[in-house]
This record gives structure tokens, sequence and C-alpha cells, in this order.
């Protein structure tokens, strides 16, 4: 049986190896990819736009390992927990993710420097220091106002941790945490992604159990694009090897909640053209959350299936691979991963997976007891009165 420690381990290397090889092809459509690459399917494949002038690229680099800001806020997000040893709300948002982003140097790897986080982030995660550093807002106002995307839900999964086997308080925590970045079916699929690692926590639990878990949290349009989406996997087992049938079908099921399709890419043309492209609605879903259950479920949870072909559908394959990597790293630890892999990851990030995900397990291990004492004491002090 998988120790809580191994799940653990699977959780931060499945985020890392998820980042890593879909950082390669991020915002390539599907047909790019099948026409530069054929196919992504290892972490020893060289970026996109490695040929183009540093320039253009804004001075980053990517492939053979290299992760991206999903890894580094996941591993943000674990140091304040660490930090603070209990649960956390919108004032730890403001508080501790501030500080670990904007006042605390790291490695970078894609800009193979030392520098704080915040220099690596997209605008809608720099959002969350304009938003509490700069305007003092009230912190579970953080998100209101913010591009709509996935970037609370990329870096979650330690929200599922602390509340291992336990999905509905992961849920509430991460939406009262993430309110203070994100808003909308952004902040959903974040409670969401967190219920799905806390599930798969459970021993013996299988791919149906976390989807059913996801579907009986999520609401409006983030519920809605998870069922659809699963139950065309389903119908598509047959022909889960046809790749480019699964893909036009995927897509063409998501497309009622995220009508962007392969036009990703912010270019001088959309400027003030009006679209409901990354604004709050209750009929809109995230992409990535659902693909990545449906591929876990076209591939019966098979880690490395998921992922891989999670990624070559192209679009934000990083995100995608990551929290397919989480909640399948949540379910079956690092077996998937080889060794050579992880030592990989380790050396071209400079991070040490290992002893991070070592202190995590043992700061989540002291809020989940910390937790059951606390409940042992509340039902000690309800005895009198409840006689």
């Amino acid at each position: 049986m998988l120790s809580f420690l191994d799940r653990v381990k699977g959780v931060l290397y499945g985020t890392a190896f998820g980042d890593a090889i879909g950082a390669t092809i991020e915002k390539l459509s599907y047909p790019q990819i099948v026409e530069k690459y054929g196919r992504v399917e290892s972490l020893s494949m060289p970026w996109h736009k490695a040929d183009w002038p540093a320039s253009m690229r804004n001075h980053r680099q990517r492939g053979y390992g290299i992760v991206t800001d999903d890894t580094l806020m996941t591993i943000a997000l674990m140091n304040i927990y660490n930090h603070a040893k209990e649960h956390l709300d919108a004032w730890d948002m403001a508080d501790g993710m501030v500080k670990e982003i904007a006042f605390k140097k790291t490695y970078i790897p894609e800009l193979d420097r030392e520098d704080y986080i915040i220099e690596r982030l997209f605008y809608p995660e720099k959002w969350i220091f304009q938003r509490h550093a700069l305007a003092n807002c009230e912190p579970r106002e953080g998100g209101i106002g913010n591009m709509i995307n996935c970037g609370a839900a990329m870096y979650i999964a330690p929200v599922g941790i602390v509340n291992a086997c336990h999905p509905r308080a992961a849920y509430d925590e991460a939406i009262n945490f993430a309110s203070g970045h994100q808003a909308s079916y952004g902040l959903e699929a974040a409670g969401v992604l967190a219920a799905c690692v806390a599930k798969a926590f459970e021993p013996g639990v299988v791919v149906d159990d976390i989807v059913d878990t996801a579907l009986s949290l999520a609401k409006d349009g983030t519920q809605k694009a998870i069922y659809d989406m699963c139950q065309k996997a389903r119908q598509l087992k047959n022909h889960k090897d046809d790749h480019a049938l699964v893909v036009a079908e995927f897509q063409k099921t998501i497309l009622p909640y995220s009508p962007m399709g392969d036009d990703v890419n912010r270019k001088i043309e959309k400027i003030g053209v009006p679209s409901n492209h990354y604004v709050p609605s209750r009929l809109f879903s995230i992409e990535e959350l659902p693909f990545s259950l449906a591929y876990a479920v076209l591939h019966e949870g098979d880690f490395r299936k998921t992922i891989i072909d999670g990624v070559n559908s192209g679009r934000d394959t990083d995100s995608i691979g990551v929290m397919a990597g989480a909640i399948l790293g949540a379910m079956c630890g690092t077996e998937n991963i080889t060794e050579d892999e992880q030592s990989l990851l380790t050396a071209k990030n400079r991070m040490p997976f290992e002893q991070i995900a070592e202190r995590f397990a043992g700061t989540a291990k002291e809020i989940i007891v910390n937790d059951t004492r606390l409940e042992a004491l509340r039902h000690k002090r309800l005895e009198s009165i409840l006689k």
C-alpha cells in the first residue's frame, strides 16, 4: 500500500512531470504539434520556440525537463503551509502568497537565474500582488476583476493534500483561499481540483470515484463541462488509440464551455473587440481540468497515457499536464516516473523535490493530526450538553 509520503511525492513529481512535458508545446494547436513534433512523449524534447531570437521568447528557456510557474506556485503554496502549520484562507493569500511571489527569491528555471517568482508570472497571477499589496483589498475580494483562467487551479493541489480523504473540506478550503486570486469558474476549478486530489489519497480509489467526487461538488458550467467531457471519454474508449479523433471530439465537446478554440494568444487585432472570453460566467468552464479528467477516464487512470495524450491535445498543455499529474500522482505515487526522469527534473530545475515533498508531508500530517485532536475535543465538550 502506498504511504502518505509516497502520495505526496506523487503529487509533486506528477506536477513537475506534467508541467515540463507540456511546457515544450504550450499554446500550440493540435495540428501544429503534429506538424512540428509528430508527438511529444518525453521530457527530452526541445521547446517549440528554441530557435527563436531570445527577445522574441522573452529570454526564456524551456524543454528538456524545465518547469514553469505552475510548479513554482505549487511549491510556494507548500511553503505557506510549512510556515502557517494550519489550514489557510484568503488572508493567507494576501499575506503568505504575496511574500512568496514578491519578496523571496528562488531559482527560476525558465529565466536561468535567482529572482522573485513574480518576475516570471503571467498577469493574472501578478494580480495577487496588485490586489493585495498595492490595492490593499479585502482579502476575499482579491479575485474580483481578474482575468478568469486556470491560474489558481494550477497550483492548488497542496490544499488537497492537507485535506487528504476529505474532498468537501479540500473544496471549501481551496475556494476560501483562492478567492483572494480568482473568481467565477476560475475559482470553481481550484475548488474541484483540490477535491479531486483529496479523493485520490483514498486507498483503492479509481478514476470514476474521483470524477464522481468532482461532479458532486462542482457547480454550473464547470460541473456540466466535466460531465460532458467524461461521458464523451467513455463513449470513445474503443477509439482511444485514435488520438486525432479523440482530440476532435473533446474539443467539440468543450466548445460550449470554452469558446476560444485554438485562438489562445492575445494579439493586437483583439484589442478593443468585445468578447466573453476570460470574463465571469456561470455557463463557462476552464478547459484544463475537464480535459485532464476526461483523458484519465479514457485511459482508466494510466498516468503516462493520460498526461501524454492530454498535452498533445494542444493549447494550455502545461496546465493540463499539471492537473492530470497532480491527481494521478496522488493516486499512484511516483511509480510511473522513472528515477532518471526524477533526477532530470531535480537537476534541470535545481529543485530538491525529495526534500520538498518530505518536509511538506510532515507539515500536512501535523495539520491533519491536529484536526483529529480538535474534533475529538469538540465531541468531548459536546457530550455534556447532548445527554
